[in-house]
């Protein structure tokens, strides 16, 4: 797996709770297993309930530096995340295993080793080892928060032109519907007060303002 890839569990770690709704996916280790689903991901080794409280203390820690970065506050977002690596570092190897080229040779890659002493210090290893290749490969602007309200969830801006600014199509579709009735409404209210008002001249005729 390329460890880009791992920045995604920083990703759906971080939208399992929607804080506007009030709404929290992490309530117990099958649901934190179900959200993840990979048999190979680090969230297989819970089996602790203390781990689904760290694993919530850790992601708020993660939103923050979406909400830095998202921002603008780039420096702030990479002192964040440099934190979390610094309190859970990962050993970098290089493996060849399952990976082979059409003449049967390792396809060498970098592995993260587990070395971690819980599920959620391993978790969060690889997720901010993802979420920091991500960003200084492509930019900490990259790190966005959804800005179609109520939802705050982060996402990855993998656009070629960085214009991404919604989670999904769904909340993107529900902006630019919500931003259309507003302009109507805009422009309606704009119209009652510029339009033509009648007024009463001599003998009863209408005469229009203006």
């Amino acid at each position: 797996m390329e460890l880009a890839l791992y920045a995604d569990y920083a990703v759906r770690l971080v939208n399992s709770e929607e804080p506007e709704r009030g709404t929290d996916a992490l309530v117990s280790v099958d649901a934190v297993r179900a959200l993840f689903g990979n048999p190979e991901s680090e969230t297989a080794r819970l089996t602790e309930t203390a781990d689904v409280a760290r694993l919530r203390a850790v992601r708020g820690r993660l939103r923050a530096v979406f909400e830095a970065a998202a921002g603008g506050d780039e420096v702030r977002g990479v002192d964040l995340l440099n934190g979390l690596m610094i309190e859970h570092p990962v050993s970098p190897l290089v493996s060849g295993h399952d990976y082979l080229d059409e003449q049967g040779r390792p396809r060498w890659h970098l592995h993260l080793a587990d070395n971690a002493g819980t599920a959620t210090a391993a978790f969060t290893a690889v997720a901010c080892m993802g979420l920091a290749i991500h960003l200084t490969e492509l930019g900490a602007d990259r790190l966005g928060i959804c800005q179609a309200a109520p939802c705050r969830n982060a996402y990855l801006d993998t656009s070629t032109n960085r214009s991404r600014r919604y989670c999904s199509d769904r909340c993107a579709t529900r902006a630019n519907v919500a931003a259309y009735r507003a302009r109507k409404r805009q422009e309606a209210a704009l119209a009652a007060e510029d339009g033509p008002a009648a007024e009463d001249g001599p003998g009863g005729a209408a005469t229009a303002r203006g």
